[in-house]
């Protein structure tokens, strides 16, 4: 089964048509890849100067922007340079936020918009442990912020100048990948999402869910043997191509690749087509029991509530 589904449209605020926004719903609910080959992040004259690697401070791996506050951080440079580099970052939040609102309506009402990456620097040449290492299988989970089901969308543009591709490895379904590795998952000891909160070592109350997700992340990066002989496939995303994917559910890994645009949003189980498709659904069905204090089945009956 090809892992991309091709979506046209050259612009971040095309009008899609009602056919191809249903596909594109039920295609990345279903764990693809929506990939818009002539969508390309124009780059301004005076962003062009910001291709290159010394935008980052070198101890982060990307630099990130917080559209709620405006901050900006991962970043060395000063004064105007960094005003300028800030607008270029918050300005592809925009675009990508206008690129969800147009394609997937029902997402846009209740989406929270999490941060916004620019990556200058080469995926190869970024040292890391394990558990930090892009370039090995995964799914995403956030160690410090927990999420509770939630889902991350993440929106991607390539604007590498030099017409070099962002590599990827794209793995097993989630169902597949979860059946393998929750039987070496350890259940959390008890009071520790206490202590995880009352230390400041998470934002917020750390579900099972969150508990479990995290757990698969390290399990799939740390197994030397699945990340080379489970059933994956390599994809190339060429330069000036953008593509958004569902990264908590499917499963991916950064090969190569240079200078990538990234915007994350939050999205509700509840505004999901397909909630049994969502990770929080299976694996609590996996699991036999609640693992959020949203279930799957409770985003079930009040989808179920506001069509009646």
């Amino acid at each position: 089964m090809d892992p991309l589904e091709n979506i046209d449209g050259d612009r971040f605020d095309t009008v899609f048509p009602v056919p191809v926004m249903d596909r594109a719903v039920r295609a990345l609910e279903g764990g693809k890849v929506l990939f818009f080959p002539r969508l390309a992040f124009a780059l301004r004259a005076d962003e062009r100067a910001f291709l290159d690697p010394r935008c980052s401070d070198g101890r982060a791996k990307n630099v990130s922007y917080d559209p709620s506050s405006g901050a900006l951080k991962g970043t060395g440079l000063v004064g105007g340079e960094r005003d300028r580099l800030q607008a270029m970052v918050a300005r592809f939040a925009q675009s990508a936020r206008a690129l969800v609102a147009t394609l997937l309506p029902t997402y846009e009402r209740q989406l929270r918009m999490g941060r916004t990456s620019y990556r200058p620097v080469e995926v190869q040449a970024r040292p890391s442990s394990y558990r930090k290492d892009d370039s090995r299988l995964h799914v995403d989970a956030f160690p410090s912020r927990p999420n509770q089901g939630e889902r991350i969308l993440r929106v991607f543009s390539n604007v590498n100048p030099d017409g070099r591709g962002r590599i990827w490895r794209l793995g097993e379904p989630f169902e597949v990948c979860a059946q393998r590795f929750l039987p070496t998952l350890r259940r959390p000891f008890p009071g520790q999402r206490w202590l995880l909160r009352a230390t400041g070592l998470t934002a917020g109350y750390r579900s099972d869910y969150d508990h479990y997700m995290l757990a698969l992340h390290d399990a799939m990066k740390g197994d030397d043997y699945y990340q080379r002989h489970c059933r994956q496939c390599e994809v190339s995303f060429p330069a000036a191509t953008t593509w958004m994917v569902f990264t908590d559910q499917v499963s991916h890994a950064a090969m190569a690749g240079q200078y990538l645009f990234e915007q994350t949003f939050h999205v509700p189980v509840q505004c999901l087509q397909s909630v049994p498709s969502a990770p929080l659904a299976v694996l609590e069905r996996l699991l036999g029991r609640a693992l959020a204090a949203r279930s799957s089945q409770e985003a079930l009956q009040k989808r179920s509530i506001r069509a009646s």
